[in-house]
């Protein structure tokens, strides 16, 4: 008990870095993390569709090449039209990999079967050195 009320301090920063690694765990994504490389082998082996959530500026400076352009704040509105994908693997990007974490748990609510959240978003794509367009 003495330990405790004299270092009380690194007693509440464990318990508060402690509560946010669970929160984090519980919480979840709707979806699993692939690194770009994981995500190219989808890609080429399974067809995977890449969803980049992100707004109009951030695609225009560059996106995964044959990657479907819907922005987080539209998925809902735009659900539809990418309904015909549910069974077919769906890899979901934004610039860090935060945005498409929720746009993935969005996914796995409206039934779409494997959905993947790109770790590190297209920042971590670029530093693979894997190819991006304007296109």
């Amino acid at each position: 008990m003495d330990f405790v009320t004299n270092n009380i301090m690194y007693v509440l920063l464990a318990v508060v870095s402690g509560g946010m690694l669970l929160w984090q765990t519980l919480k979840g994504t709707g979806g699993s993390q692939l690194t770009p490389q994981a995500a190219t082998l989808l890609m080429n082996r399974e067809d995977a569709l890449v969803l980049d959530v992100r707004d109009a500026a951030e695609w225009a400076s560059g996106h995964i090449p044959n990657a479907r352009h819907i922005s987080l704040d539209q998925l809902d509105k735009h659900l539809p039209e990418i309904n015909k994908y549910k069974t077919r693997p769906l890899i979901v990007s934004c610039q860090s990999g935060h945005r498409s974490s929720g746009a993935c748990g969005k996914l796995k609510k409206q039934g779409f079967e494997q959905v993947y959240n790109l770790a590190g978003g297209i920042a971590a794509w670029r530093d693979a050195g894997l190819p991006v367009t304007t296109k």
